[in-house]
């Protein structure tokens, strides 16, 4: 390993036992190891897992910094049951480099990755035409040029070379700021890439109706709608003014156009954590054109001199027992399990049937995550045993975004159609209602980062320098805002930037 401030090596696996004398009895049970970085240099460092009562942190030493320690997980019954579900290695088909300094610093995607690619985020602006509080990719700063489109149909050819064609979103910055958008839409649809999503807070969107139909005829599978809450007050919070009428507005738009919509409320305690069932009753009311939401907790990137506390995060499973609070039982905690082509802590998933008559059923599943075997890196059906390094559930989840974000279709067969084959229940099921999906999606920053989670992430970025980075590792900053890949043309070199 090497300190990108000074260009010495350290040694990770001596640290581990170091670290282990250094935690006091009072501190917990070690549960497992793995690897962080620290949040002030970004050097690589060791880190434990650990269970105090019902939480699990995670735990790191810098030898320069010192300790940090950040709440992963509330809730050890479910953590000790999802960690049960094992990835079997399944390296990219097509790696842009080999491993010279480590996780997180050789991302191309480089031979230690332990995933195929799910759906690369392409960055066609990063202009923004909002100013948010809250913002991964810092828009509306200095910006650079917009990519020509000579330039995204370089960057799509890359992905086929790459081993795709993937699931695309399509994001900034604010895509539509760009008039040229439903054009590059088209471009890349003609390029062989049969879904897109577009990453938006919905603004043109709702303003111009047309345009919805626009996208749509471009090409458009659907929208990732930026919907952070029902009140006027959390958007001043969330994006710096009330944006609710537009988010509606932009849901009918699309719902018009018969384009399929995802809501995608950011979660920060203290602002909407009491509007998740009001968000999710909402979605349903919009079905089908709503066709999910999908949940995304803050995290820290950016510049934040003072580690966040814990009471500023919060973790999945309080995220689905919000589900079942809020909702009064419609959905349960056990009616959810891990999102199965990535590491089991990084997303959770469920699948549910909205019947006519009202009546909200989850869609049946093979096993529950605790009896299920190790599953390879691309596995979608839980206890559907594949082959380790097939790349099965990265395709099998590129099919499923695209099958259950996208509008319906036609009215399906009628169940009396004697071609119809009933031997599948969720055949047969969806013959009486629609699908409706909720997940939701932790990210990591530098407190919190699992370098195990990171290899085994499936959401890539394509980076201006034509690298496939894991989407956490492209915003990840150190607590005074500098990156390692975002605003990096080149790959950073060691003694570069920390």
């Amino acid at each position: 390993m090497v300190n990108m401030r000074t260009g010495q090596d350290l040694d990770v696996t001596t640290q581990r036992p170091r670290l282990a004398e250094r935690l006091e009895p009072q501190s917990g049970e070690v549960l497992s190891s793995t690897d962080s970085v620290c949040p002030v240099c970004l050097v690589r460092v060791c880190a434990v897992r650990i269970r105090e009562g019902d939480n699990i942190y995670l735990h790191k030493i810098c030898p320069e910094h010192g300790e940090f320690k950040t709440i992963l997980w509330r809730g050890y019954e479910l953590y000790r049951e999802w960690s049960q579900r094992r990835l079997l290695p399944s390296q990219p088909p097509a790696c842009s480099r080999g491993v010279d300094r480590g996780c997180p610093f050789d991302c191309g995607l480089c031979t230690g990755h332990r995933q195929h690619t799910c759906c690369v985020v392409l960055e066609v602006t990063e202009r923004c035409n909002l100013k948010c509080p809250i913002c991964f990719a810092s828009a509306n700063g200095v910006s650079d040029a917009d990519p020509t489109l000579n330039e995204v149909e370089l960057w799509c050819r890359t992905l086929l070379d790459r081993g795709g064609p993937y699931n695309i979103q399509l994001s900034g910055g604010e895509p539509t700021v760009r008039d040229d958008l439903p054009q590059i839409i088209a471009l890349i649809r003609t390029l062989g890439f049969p879904f897109q999503q577009l990453n938006t807070n919905g603004l043109r969107i709702a303003h111009e109706k047309e345009y919805a139909e626009r996208l749509k005829d471009a090409g458009l599978g659907c929208v990732f709608l930026q919907f952070d809450g029902v009140t006027g007050e959390v958007y001043r919070q969330t994006r710096g003014r009330d944006l609710l009428a537009t988010k509606l507005q932009a849901i009918r738009n699309c719902a018009d156009a018969e384009l399929g919509v995802v809501l995608v409320p950011t979660l920060v305690p203290g602002v909407n954590l009491h509007q998740i069932g009001d968000i999710l009753c909402l979605a349903v009311s919009h079905a089908p054109a709503v066709r999910a939401v999908h949940f995304q907790p803050i995290s820290y990137f950016g510049r934040y001199p003072q580690p966040p506390q814990d009471c500023d995060r919060v973790t999945l499973p309080e995220v689905m027992q919000a589900i079942e609070a809020q909702t009064g039982g419609r959905f349960r905690v056990r009616d959810f399990y891990p999102a199965s082509g990535e590491n089991a802590f990084c997303e959770f998933h469920g699948k549910f049937w909205l019947r006519p008559t009202g009546a909200i059923e989850p869609a049946p599943r093979a096993t529950t995550a605790c009896c299920e075997p190790p599953a390879d890196a691309g596995l979608v059906q839980l206890g559907s045993p594949k082959r380790a390094g097939d790349g099965e559930g990265a395709r099998a989840a590129r099919t499923f975004v695209a099958q259950h974000w996208s509008f319906p279709q036609a009215q399906p067969v009628p169940v009396t159609d004697p071609s119809l084959d009933l031997s599948s229940l969720d055949e047969f099921l969806a013959q009486k209602g629609e699908s409706f999906c909720i997940s939701g999606m932790a990210f990591q920053d530098a407190w919190n980062l699992d370098l195990e989670r990171l290899r085994e992430c499936f959401l890539h970025v394509l980076s201006p320098a034509q690298n496939l980075i894991p989407l956490c590792a492209y915003n990840l900053s150190n607590a005074n805002g500098r990156t390692l890949y975002r605003n990096v043309d080149q790959h950073p070199a060691v003694g570069g930037r920390t």
